[in-house]
């Protein structure tokens, strides 16, 4: 997806002048402190501040995914630290595995006991049935669902269950109540303002999300890189756009101790540029406060559903 539903004057509309904004959502998928410490030990001396996911309950064993979680004590601390630094924790569900209601409410209690507060921004995780408008939920557009209902042969048709009432994974409330910002859409594209302009956005066939948010894509380190070459961040700036890269920096970005050189020489760079660099929710509220209506129209959302499902066939990762 290269070409825009819409573009904003090119003028600085962020705190201190900034000319663009940019930021990350980890997602804690197989983050332990040893393989994602040294990313945010740069992130800290470079001032840029962004949004970690974590796991509030304990993992499951069997589960397709680990990681560590806020009951590893070492972990904790770690989190903690990065909570001090200014850093945005997250959710990505409560664990990582299918939570009923009863555990995705104790993992709230426990998030608020560790962390002191709640969290106000979440990304669904995977295949848990307790996701919430996820799988062909995500979709309105009845050809756009079709499509992805053949692709993925079906099997995640009325799968994800997060959102429906009388189902033990119910939690759209809790989520309603709690939490300001759900992440939707990933594009390979660096500045967002291209294809989802009205970002924060709320659609009302999805009451129980307040706010979806769109991501740019860079789930590894390779394609991280690649989004954030010295081209795009030039543009991005150009363009006064938005970036809020989705990763995980648990996949490649750190080894053996050592930062990912291409990595760390990027954001290096990028750290030196006039970006305004703050936590997830903290962009997404400054841009919630400059918009006339927060309703996303329909030809923008359809053209952003179009886009994800054809990259995701081409990539062939439906």
């Amino acid at each position: 997806m290269t070409e825009a539903v819409a573009t904003r004057p090119v003028q600085s509309r962020f705190p201190g002048n900034k000319r663009f904004a940019f930021t990350v959502f980890d997602d804690t998928d197989y983050s332990t402190v040893e393989n994602v410490e040294p990313v945010y030990r740069l992130l800290v001396d470079l001032g840029t501040h962004t949004t970690k996911s974590v796991w509030p309950l304990a993992p499951v064993r069997g589960a397709r995914i680990g990681g560590s979680t806020l009951q590893d004590k070492g972990y904790l601390d770690f989190v903690l630290w990065l909570q001090r630094q200014g850093f945005e924790i997250g959710l990505h569900n409560v664990q990582n595995h299918d939570a009923t209601r009863e555990v995705i409410q104790q993992g709230f209690r426990e998030f608020r006991t560790l962390l002191r507060q709640s969290p106000r921004i979440h990304c669904n995780h995977s295949m848990n049935r307790d996701n919430i408008y996820w799988g062909e939920r995500r979709l309105e557009a009845s050809t756009i669902r079709f499509g992805y209902n053949l692709a993925t042969r079906f099997a995640r048709r009325r799968y994800f269950l997060g959102h429906v009432e009388n189902s033990p994974y119910f939690w759209g409330d809790i989520c309603k109540e709690n939490i300001s910002y759900v992440r939707n859409f990933v594009f390979d594209e660096i500045n967002l303002d291209r294809i989802n302009p009205t970002m924060p956005y709320h659609d009302p066939r999805k009451p129980f999300v307040n706010f979806w948010f769109s991501s740019s894509e860079g789930s590894t380190v390779e394609p991280f890189c690649k989004m954030i070459s010295e081209a795009n961040q030039d543009r991005l700036e150009a363009e006064g756009g938005v970036c809020i890269m989705y990763t995980h920096f648990a996949k490649g970005f750190c080894e053996a101790g050592q930062l990912h050189s291409e990595f760390a020489r990027l954001m290096r760079r990028l750290a030196k540029m006039n970006g305004w660099f703050v936590p997830v929710s903290t962009l997404l509220d400054h841009l919630q406060k400059t918009r006339k209506s927060s309703a996303i129209p329909n030809r923008e959302l359809a053209y952003m559903e179009r886009g994800w499902f054809f990259s995701k066939v081409r990539k062939g990762t439906t």
